[in-house]
């Protein structure tokens, strides 16, 4: 697969031709009815304890509305945080749903809908409906809000009546304020309609801030030698089995905080291709070569069979088996905000 994504023309006959996306090396996620007969039969045979919830913190709403210049994050629950970058408000994967199919919420939303800061971006990774929820994003949608989607999104958009939409290519990048915006690979599929498998692609989002005029040293363009006082670069992974790519995001970028699912990897025969479990999502933490990891995709609706203390426990197995320290795991509350302290680092060229 070419690195910029790669994807097939289907259709004909006089319609338009879908374009299907595909992963890297055309892994496949495709699952037949026998497979989701088995889970369904593995399903009723197991007895799992679901009493453990992630507890909830009442947020920090007078620092979240007041802050205009240190980073933070802010988890909400599964894959949305609330990010402040740069001074802009950020929303990643917005779902405030009270159940999702026949899953009901576990927790409240670590931020009350309506309480959230007035918005400057929506980053969607993929438009699973666990990631992608109209009826929240048109709650958080505002003159001015953009919202960052990957290709194949843009249209589909554009027809709910939101207006301001940037459709990206994996690798591809924009600036929207000071802040630069990659979008990157992962390994999943997508579909919302029995008609819509794999039209429109998957990836997660590296936030860095865009460098300006006033970063250079006068008289020359060689500015590796100079040094500010950065935000760090954030990495919110969406959602991804695991593979070669995240190296590659390693190399390509200076991560310091990586949010990275852990859950919904039970049965492993079955979620592989799709889902990192939690010893899968360290090794790509590792891979990217982050400072420190945030956990997410867990614990907030049944959407496999394992469950947020089995997922925690086994990270935290890992973590230790790794000798990677306990300071570089953040487990986040709901509404829990972790305060980012910015470092002087060197401006690169």
């Amino acid at each position: 697969m070419c690195k910029s994504g790669k994807y097939k023309v289907i259709g004909g006959g006089g319609r338009l031709p879908k374009i299907r996306y595909n992963n890297i090396d055309n892994v496949s996620t495709d699952k037949t009815l026998k497979q989701f007969k088995q889970w369904r039969d593995e399903r009723r045979n197991k007895k799992k304890d679901y009493s453990y919830v992630i507890p909830n913190l009442t947020p920090d709403l007078e620092y979240l509305h007041g802050n205009r210049h240190e980073t933070s994050v802010t988890w909400v629950g599964h894959a949305t945080f609330f990010i402040q970058y740069e001074g802009l408000n950020i929303v990643t994967d917005p779902v405030w749903a009270r159940r999702m199919a026949f899953s009901k919420r576990f927790g409240e939303p670590g931020i009350p809908i309506g309480e959230v800061p007035p918005l400057d971006i929506i980053l969607i990774s993929h438009s699973h409906y666990d990631h992608m929820h109209i009826a929240s994003i048109r709650r958080l949608y505002r003159e001015g809000t953009t919202i960052v989607v990957p290709i194949g999104l843009k249209r589909k958009m554009i027809a709910k009546g939101f207006r301001r939409v940037i459709e990206m290519k994996w690798w591809e990048s924009t600036t929207i304020g000071g802040v630069k915006i990659s979008f990157v690979p992962t390994q999943h599929w997508t579909r919302r309609t029995p008609f819509d498998t794999n039209t429109s692609h998957w990836g997660g989002f590296v936030l860095e801030p865009e460098l300006q005029e006033k970063d250079k040293p006068d008289g020359t363009s060689d500015i590796r030698d100079q040094s500010r006082v950065l935000p760090p670069n954030l990495y919110f992974a969406g959602d991804s089995g695991y593979f070669n790519g995240f190296k590659e995001i390693g190399d390509r970028f200076n991560i310091h905080i990586a949010m990275m699912p852990i859950g919904a990897y039970e049965p492993e025969w079955f979620m592989t291709s799709q889902h990192v479990n939690p010893e899968e999502a360290l090794k790509a933490f590792l891979d990217v070569k982050a400072e420190t990891m945030i956990p997410m995709h867990y614990g907030t609706f049944r959407l496999a069979d394992d469950t947020a203390q089995e997922a925690l426990e086994r990270m935290e197995m890992e973590r230790d088996r790794l000798g990677i320290s306990e300071e570089q795991i953040l487990v986040l509350k709901y509404g829990e905000t972790f305060k980012v302290q910015p470092e002087r680092r060197k401006v690169e060229g």
